[in-house]
């Protein structure tokens, strides 16, 4: 057996798979973030670990005494700040966080030269805005830094002992030379920290330690590898096989992103794409990231009563596709792609005295779906070519939203078995190439296509006026920020 853990925001999740690549079991247990202020986002270090043991113990206890490696995926850009004793100094800033956006203007001064060292454009959500932010306005707790760590590798901490990151996580900082594949003194020096503060650098299918003692003993396992792992989005990459040029996905989680894996680095800044490293060696990615996909659409079930996705679905679908001139902005925590916005918010548009619940629900899949064409346009405008994404996480259960989705983005859908098990299953295969050597191409294959969905051209049709709306909306929104 081979173990993936991701360290998600909503949940950590555990995945068995056998030697021959097949999933055996999985478990979840939950987490929840606070939000004590105005586009604040924090985690508790120790409830992830907490959920993390929770998960794999409740894997069967057969199964966990054959594994034989271990990886972690986890959410991205989260600021975990540990004092000399390893210690977590405060809650960790999360990927959602958007409270550092006079940092980024810092960082994007043009003496700093940030896009020439990474590529990339700063947003909040990135790791190197929160420090500034904590050494503006914790200064005193700034002083006491001694590492910053990921939520997945202050997870590695705990099972290993060791402080050692994957290059596509690591991407996410804005410390690192995404082209090279190192730590970026520039950048590190920008934010008051050394590479003495850093983690050591893996590829992701590197072995980067192993369990403690203490670990293996509480598990039921043996002292077994661990494996660098990936990001959440690349390691959703990898569990569905998008590991050569062009392979492209949509993840459908707590946040949406479309991911184009690229045989170079090929940075967009301008246009907000993200370009980081894959988590193989000699490949990158470009991703556009939209930070409410299935959270908007779980917002939108409790503001509507329908309590859950599933529920709002089902109305959503009774009401129909393009079935009333309500218009939902999904920018619930700010946006990311193609905005790199903060402060926008989530809006309902077009309501009249026919709106509904249904109807509402209708809107909200609808928003979503606008939002990520709108990143897809700019992925396109970057060079990549997208003519089918394979589907995953919780979202892809549904295939009314997919028809909605496929419509909006004018894209070919392809839904995966298994692909709504997300992260987890790509730690699981690269802990698997990790200790076995195997080849990637013969490890991280697609998992078999169930459905397929086409774009189908009336639903373009009638989606397109309210896509324009959409957009002009936004613009509308943006503009009255700024003039406030």
């Amino acid at each position: 057996m081979f173990l993936g853990i991701d360290i998600g925001t909503s949940g950590v999740k555990a995945v068995l798979i056998d030697d021959r690549g097949a999933i055996r079991e999985q478990a979840t247990a939950p987490l929840s973030v606070s939000r004590p202020h105005d586009l604040w986002s924090e985690q508790d270090p120790a409830a992830w670990w907490a959920a993390t043991e929770a998960a794999v113990l409740a894997l069967p206890a057969d199964l966990r005494r054959a594994v034989r490696g271990v990886a972690l995926a986890g959410q991205m850009h989260g600021a975990t700040l540990l004092d000399a004793d390893d210690a977590p100094l405060r809650p960790a800033i999360l990927w959602n966080d958007g409270r550092s956006f006079a940092e980024c203007a810092e960082l994007e001064a043009p003496e700093i030269g940030l896009r020439a060292a990474t590529g990339n454009v700063a947003m909040p959500g990135f790791t190197a805005p929160k420090l500034l932010w904590v050494r503006r306005h914790e200064p005193a707790l700034f002083d006491q830094v001694r590492s910053v760590l990921l939520p997945k590798d202050y997870v590695r901490l705990l099972m290993t002992g060791d402080k050692a990151s994957d290059m596509s996580d690591s991407a996410g900082t804005l410390w690192l030379d995404v082209a090279a594949r190192d730590w970026s003194d520039v950048m590190l020096g920008a934010s008051g920290l050394t590479r003495e503060h850093m983690p050591r650098l893996y590829e992701g299918t590197a072995v980067t330690g192993q369990l403690r003692a203490a670990v293996a003993d509480a598990w039921g396992m043996d002292r077994v590898p661990v494996a660098g792992g990936a990001g959440d989005n690349a390691a959703g990459a990898a569990g569905v096989g998008v590991v050569r040029d062009g392979d492209a996905l949509l993840s459908l989680g707590t946040s949406g992103v479309i991911f184009v894996a690229t045989e170079s680095f090929r940075p967009d800044p301008a246009r907000a794409v993200h370009a980081f490293c894959h988590c193989l060696p000699g490949l990158w990615h470009q991703m556009s990231v939209h930070l409410s996909a299935a959270s908007a659409i779980d917002w939108a079930a409790r503001a509507t009563g329908a309590g859950d996705a599933a529920t709002l679905v089902a109305r959503a679908e009774q009401a129909g596709i393009a079935s009333g001139p309500e218009i939902f902005l999904p920018y619930l925590s700010g946006e990311r792609t193609p905005h790199n916005d903060p402060h926008i918010r989530g809006a309902f548009l077009g309501l009249d005295h026919d709106s509904d619940a249904a109807r509402l629900g209708q809107a909200a899949l609808e928003g979503v779906a606008f939002a990520l064409a709108d990143g897809l346009d700019v992925l396109r405008a970057a060079g990549s070519r997208v003519e089918q994404l394979s589907v995953v996480g919780g979202g892809a259960r549904s295939l009314y939203w997919g028809r909605i989705i496929a419509a909006a983005l004018g894209v070919r859908l392809a839904y995966l078995d298994g692909g709504e098990v997300g992260p987890a299953l790509g730690a699981a295969r690269l802990a698997q190439a990790a200790v076995t050597g195997g080849a990637i191409d013969e490890i991280c294959v697609p998992p078999p296509v169930s459905h397929i969905i086409e774009p189908d051209a009336d639903l373009c049709d009638r989606l397109a006026p309210k896509q324009s709306l959409f957009r002009a909306a936004y613009a509308r929104l943006a503009n009255k920020d700024d003039n406030q």
